[in-house]
């Protein structure tokens, strides 16, 4: 590493003049260690063969078997929270990330991005001279900011890292992913046909950062956060992978359960005198269910496995290159999860959960699909995620799930290697930590405090606190002794052993919650709620965790979780706060893509394009969303005008032009309309002149895409007429989309919010 030069001289008017004396010292972050955050995502505390798991993880596993284990590691319970407060090392709630971006309030505590007086890791390191390198999974700024234009404040770039690869949105196709590189979109390298992964993508290019760091200035240290898409849907892997698990689940989710539960005990990641939570009223029992539902159900289990894996593969591969460049041993690697098991799928699962998810009704229809692509299923022409179920095996010991602030959503694997400081490999760590209690620990480990002003913005301090001491000595009295929870009306308050929690996600009203106790100390899976026997011990927690929500900027509270409470996505699209609005796009010369969803799925609306057509024989796409899995696409073909609505890549609604296109200055329209929310009705128009109409029976939610205009980008709306980009190549004048308005009582939905007894 290069010392640090300063001049010390004399600056004369010339340089003649000029007196040359330099002064050189060490850099900052001389002789410290690399850092590495690995954060995987929807990983429930039980998935990993070394949290008990049957599960084959062996690079996740070894790095438990040389580093340490934590048994009482909790999180946010939700993905962006959690990563705001790892990144921060502070409380979610007082960097401004309530919850998922995508519900961004623009109130101090859901601002839409990272309070700047809560600066990440990468912020602190840097001002240290530490490299800085993040890849994967982002979600830290709104869907208005993905776009080509920025503004870029709140993406990776703007929060501290150099380099950045990987895709900005809360979930991503592995096979057809939307890729940014620092802040520019761009494409992947191959197609999935050529055998594109994201996964292994992602583990190239933390490679390939690495690699160039280290040819170049091997002495310096560096901080890299590789964030995966797993275990979060689509669950996408190698058929291969899958394979390897054909028939293992076949005894279904208690039994697997029961199996996870006794390997636990065994390898000691919870005590001896831990108890298994019953199933949840959203798991049916095993044995009640049909052939059919268990052959389905099992399968869908193969694929997860089969994702995760394959991610442990890709994670061995990173892990592998940092040994075989000798930096391994000099890199503190910390693996996590953002929280609990997803419980997205379902009671049935799904094949494609573009179409949406029932919670707690049979979705026969999705059952079938699973049986019916029973060999390809994990493949790009699907959008997978198992059953609530399996969601309930993946926590074991634990209840409920990811939102849920119970174990089931908050207490989540955490793994350090760093064999400077862990003394005893393959130790159990047994001390309450949080989230936001490891990157203070980093910053303690390397010795370096956090500045007080990064980028002229006067610093906050950290929240959080090092658990450092636990690593040196795992049995030494825990230091962390309160934290507060809350998400989406779910509430827990930690305190000395003993826990208050609240289950918000089936009622309507903050009045109508009641709240549970557990002795977390002695009852370490929250098994036996002894509100009843301790009435003052719950009162004064319930009155703590009032203290330090009013301390860490939790109010107002989002009015209700959506978790357990929506039967199927797209319900609650009509309650949704939407104001009418006008976009304009002028000269549009070039294929182009707008992250700003107008709602062409789920909202009335209009688009009307201005083109000026030189030959019949231009064709493409004019506006498209979404991709083969479901969207929307409205595109010249053969010469005629076409609109095709996709639910779910088999049911589609499809209109064409009755009279081919004029050449010259002509307008191209369509006209969506939801008279009821739950379906619609598209015209079509040519000059304004009707050409064409179909009825929509049912709607989708806005897949996980950028708006395309002038091209479908990623895969086609509608395989049968064309292969994407089936970019438009002709001239388009003008295009202007007009959205109605949808309008809910905000004031009202915030003061129910915040009536809290």
């Amino acid at each position: 590493m290069d010392k640090k030069k300063e001049f010390t001289g004399i600056r004369g008017r010339t340089l003649p003049e000029t007196k040359m004396s330099f002064a050189f010292h060490s850099s900052p972050c001389e002789g410290k260690p690399n850092v590495v955050y690995i954060v995987l995502d929807d990983l429930g505390f039980a998935q990993l063969g070394c949290y008990g798991s049957t599960i084959h993880t062996p690079n996740i596993d070894k790095l438990a078997y040389e580093g340490a284990r934590f048994n009482n590691f909790h999180t946010t319970a939700i993905c962006s929270a959690t990563r705001c407060s790892l990144l921060t090392g502070a409380n979610h709630h007082s960097a401004g990330v309530a919850g998922l971006l995508e519900l961004t309030t623009g109130i101090s505590n859901n601002r839409g991005g990272i309070d700047p007086a809560f600066g990440t890791i990468a912020e602190i390191l840097r001002e240290y001279d530490y490299r800085t390198f993040a890849v994967g999974k982002w979600h830290l700024s709104t869907i208005k900011e993905m776009n080509p234009n920025g503004p870029y404040n709140n993406w990776p770039l703007g929060k501290g890292f150099e380099n950045y690869y990987g895709f900005l949105a809360c979930q991503m196709n592995q096979w057809n992913p939307t890729l940014t590189r620092d802040n520019s979109f761009v494409d992947a390298p191959k197609k999935a046909r050529d055998g594109y992964h994201l996964t292994e993508d992602l583990t190239d290019h933390a490679i390939e950062y690495v690699f160039h760091h280290h040819m170049e200035d091997p002495e310096r240290p560096f901080f890299m956060y590789l964030a995966y898409g797993g275990m979060h849907a689509p669950h996408h892997a190698p058929k291969e992978y899958i394979e390897k698990y054909h028939g293992k689940f076949d005894e279904g989710w208690d039994r697997i359960r029961e199996v996870w539960y006794e390997n636990q005990k065994r390898l000691g990641v919870i005590p001896e005198n831990a108890k298994l939570t019953e199933r949840n009223e959203l798991v049916e029992a095993w044995d009640l269910l049909s052939d059919k539902e268990k052959k389905a159900f099992s399968r869908s289990m193969e694929v997860f496995a089969g994702y995760l894996e394959y991610t442990d593969a890709q994670i061995g591969r990173f892990i592998d290159y940092l040994d075989a460049i000798g930096q391994l041993d000099n890199t503190i690697v910390v693996l996590l999860s953002d929280n609990g098991t997803s419980p997205e799928g379902g009671v049935s699962g799904t094949h494609n959960s573009c179409k949406g998810f029932k919670m707690k009704e049979k979705d026969e229809e999705q059952i079938d699909r699973i049986l019916r692509h029973y060999d390809d299923i994990g493949d790009e022409y699907s959008w997978p995620h198992y059953q609530i179920g399996w969601a309930n095996a993946g926590n074991t010991p634990f209840q409920w799930y990811k939102t849920w602030v119970h174990n089931g959503g908050v207490k989540d694997p955490l793994i350090i290697r760093y064999p400077k400081v862990i003394k005893n490999a393959g130790e159990i760590v047994p001390q309450y930590a949080h989230v936001s209690d490891v990157t203070p620990t980093i910053l303690d480990l390397i010795g370096l405090p956090k500045p007080q002003f990064i980028k002229g913005v006067p610093q906050k301090p950290l929240e959080g606190i090092s658990f450092g001491y636990a690593l040196h000595d795992p049995e030494a009295k825990p230091q962390k002794t309160i934290q507060y929870y809350e998400m989406y009306g779910n509430r827990a308050i930690y305190k000395d052993g003993w826990k208050a929690v609240v289950n918000h996600a089936f009622n309507d009203s903050f009045n109508d919650d009641v709240w549970e106790l557990y002795h977390v100390e002695e009852d370490y899976s929250e098994s036996e709620d002894v509100a009843d026997q301790y009435p003052e011990k719950l009162q004064e927690l319930k009155e703590y965790w009032t203290i330090e929500a009013a301390k860490y900027n939790v109010f107002p509270m989002f009015p209700k979780g959506f978790h357990a409470t929506t039967s199927e996505i797209t319900e609650n699209r009509h309650k949704m706060v939407l104001p009418a609005k006008r976009i304009v796009y002028n000269n549009i010369i070039l294929p182009h893509e707008c992250s700003e969803d107008p709602g062409l799925c789920y909202r009335a609306h209009s688009v009307s394009i201005k083109l000026d057509r030189k030959d019949k024989t231009e064709e493409g796409v004019l506006i498209s969303k979404g991709d083969r899995l479901a969207g929307i696409s409205f595109y010249i073909i053969n010469n005629h005008l076409k609109y095709v609505y996709n639910v779910d890549g088999e049911e589609r609604y499809i209109v064409q032009s009755d009279r081919e296109l004029p050449e010259g200055k002509i307008t191209v329209s369509y006209r969506m309309e939801l008279p009821d929310g739950k379906s619609g009705h598209v015209h079509i128009y040519i000059n304004d002149d009707p050409v064409g109409d179909v009825e929509i029976s049912k709607l989708i939610w806005s897949p996980s895409y950028p708006m395309g205009i002038k091209v479908n980008k990623y895969s086609s709306v509608y395989d049968d007429d064309y292969e994407s980009p089936f970019a438009y190549g002709g001239i388009m004048d003008e295009m202007i989309i007009d959205v109605d308005a949808v309008n809910v009582d905000v004031e009202a939905e915030l003061a129910r919010a915040t009536n809290i007894d």
